[in-house]
């Protein structure tokens, strides 16, 4: 895969508007109070200094992880030392061996840091009860299958300077290789599903494929593509320093010609050369309807979600606090779950490739079982230089490698995160708002196209969908300049809206819900007349605040994590309901009629 380049000609927005948004930016995600800084940047890991300690120790048990197959695996560390103290750390590394001398990546002359990897997460070993006073103790930690062994590390001296004492014996999955973590999402035409998986083969190793077949009858093969990205497809720190971590074999195969609505069973596998094969975990799927039928369809809506620990690891304490209770309301809800958006800052990674697997993982058991379709925020896609709209340093320089190459997404170009999509009833444009969409631009080009081609007596509902709000948001950020979203967005965008008339636009980026009347040019009018416009950026990651008095065309307005859902089984009418994450309850709703 290429790395992102200069930027190419794409017109930038005014200097001193874009300016006003990265100052602004940085006092509304909370980064004066450390919420906005990803955890395992909070580790000076290139400080660090090697004193291994003859009378430390480490041990974490067992030795062997996943041996009937298991992805993930609860570990016991028990460690030791001779004078403990509040600032002290368990980190886990991954590969075992990661001492170094240099670090792949730096910058700068003389012998270059001792550690050349941060860990994957840790603990500060006062978890433990007791430590303080006997310097012995215990945790806990989950690991998953990453396709390389761990080692657990002992540190002194805090996140700031620390110091590794002690090291554990390596610790292994049975088979690190296996293929894992199935990520379904719609192909390029309706009846087509695509299978993405990570796995440690290379082609040359051994030959990807699905098998897959509708219940009741015979299974046939599907081949899969395979790409890899090397720390030179990166174009920034830390993803090509301390944040770099080998990101195994990505695999996509396409299910074609399927039968609209019926269900399908697949499993991964990877075929090696003397005829083995060694299979992932049996899965199904309910293939989508073709576009203009009638059918109950439900489609959950959300952004910012990111990832959590469930062994209590501190690294994502007040960064992602709800996550995983939105993964888990998800899930609880699956059975009444069609189709699934992330719109936009997935993993927040945030150039700690460890970090997506850890996130395919904590989905696995939504995408393996419904299609999760994705649009690009900063924290996947903003770098200095790197060719995007904004130069903030957001995405750590991952530069939207990591995220285009583990999730499928029906685009025409890999790096122009904007598509359209068909399902059943509803037209789905998905911006890229990473990417410059204002009036002349490629991608308003293509949203034009999107919005005026479909076929509204077949297809009535039409759905606009970007991370960053192009539409309404009272959020404080937003609301600071009065512009109440992105700096000439409605200028360039609200005309297209009004043509096509589309029903809802959805946002990330703010985290809270926010719900607007029918809107357009900042009133509310008669539905069919303007839009609707809402945010859903609570998935997971710390709470924005709002201006402290709503707007007139805002209806509904919450500072809590949850998420979307729109249903709709015929023509009359589109339900649309906001549940939050902590009970799975509605907490707001309407509904859009047609004659």
């Amino acid at each position: 895969m290429r790395r992102r380049g200069g930027g190419g000609s794409a017109p930038r927005l005014p200097l001193l508007l874009l300016a006003l948004a990265v100052a602004v930016a940085a006092c509304w995600a909370g980064r004066a109070d450390g919420h906005g800084a990803h955890p395992l940047s909070r580790i000076s890991i290139h400080r660090a200094r090697v004193a291994l300690d003859a009378s430390a120790a480490v041990r974490a048990s067992p030795d062997l992880l996943g041996s009937r197959g298991e992805d993930t695996a609860w570990v016991t560390v028990e460690f030791k030392i001779p004078r403990a103290s509040d600032g002290d750390w368990i980190g886990v590394f991954s590969p075992s061996n990661f001492n170094a001398s240099t670090c792949p990546g730096s910058h700068g002359s003389g012998p270059g840091p001792a550690i050349c990897s941060a860990p994957i997460k840790y603990q500060f070993a006062n978890y433990s009860s007791a430590y303080n006073k006997s310097g012995k103790g215990a945790l806990r930690f989950q690991l998953i299958n990453q396709r390389q062994d761990f080692s657990l590390a002992l540190f002194t001296g805090g996140l700031s300077n620390p110091t590794l004492v002690a090291v554990s014996n390596r610790i292994a999955f049975a088979n690190p290789k296996a293929p894992v973590y199935p990520r379904l999402a719609l192909g390029k035409t309706w009846n087509e599903m695509t299978v993405t998986w990570t796995s440690g083969y290379g082609t040359s190793e051994a030959h990807p494929f699905v098998q897959w077949g509708m219940k009741g009858s015979s299974p046939v093969h599907a081949p899969a593509d395979t790409v890899t990205f090397g720390r030179e497809s990166l174009c920034g720190e830390p993803a090509r320093s301390v944040g770099w971590r080998d990101p195994g074999f990505i695999h996509t195969a396409f299910l074609k010609n399927l039968s609209p609505e019926k269900e399908y069973y697949y499993r991964i596998g990877h075929m090696l050369h003397d005829g083995k094969v060694i299979w992932g975990k049996p899965k199904s799927f309910r293939a989508p309807p073709y576009p203009g039928q009638k059918s109950l369809q439900r489609v959950v809506i959300f952004g910012d979600m990111g990832k959590d620990e469930r062994d209590g690891s501190n690294e994502y304490q007040n960064y992602q606090p709800a996550s995983l209770n939105t993964t888990d309301a998800l899930i609880r809800d699956l059975d009444n779950t069609d189709m699934v958006f992330h719109i936009g800052d997935i993993s927040y990674a945030n150039g700690y490739l460890s970090q997506w697997d850890q996130f395919t993982q904590q989905v696995e058991p939504i995408t393996s079982r419904v299609p999760y379709m994705l649009a690009s925020g900063n924290h996947e896609r903003d770098f200095p230089n790197s060719g995007s709209l904004y130069n903030g340093t957001d995405s750590g320089g991952e530069c939207g490698v990591p995220a285009e190459a583990m999730y499928y997404a029906p685009t025409e170009k890999r790096d122009n995160y904007w598509y359209a999509m068909d399902y059943g009833m509803f037209r789905f444009c998905v911006a890229d708002s990473e990417h410059d969409w204002r009036e002349g631009t490629e991608q308003y080009r293509f949203l034009d196209r999107c919005l005026g081609s479909v076929d509204r007596a077949r297809q009535p509902w039409l759905v606009f969908i970007a991370h960053r709000v192009l539409g309404y948001s009272s959020g404080f950020f937003y609301g600071y300049d009065g512009a109440f979203a992105e700096p000439m967005a409605r200028r360039s965008l609200e005309g297209l809206w009004r043509r096509h008339r589309v029903d809802v636009a959805f946002y990330g980026h703010v985290h809270q819900y926010e719900r607007t009347c029918a809107v357009y040019q900042e009133r509310c009018v008669p539905d069919g007349r303007g839009t609707v416009h809402v945010v859903v950026g609570g998935g997971g990651s710390h709470l924005s605040n709002f201006t402290a008095v709503a707007p007139p065309w805002s209806v509904y307005r919450e500072m809590d994590y949850g998420f979307g859902k729109l249903t709709a089984s015929d023509a009359r009418s589109l339900q649309f309901e906001y549940s939050r994450s902590s009970d799975g309850k509605v907490y707001d709703s309407f509904t859009l009629h047609r004659d």
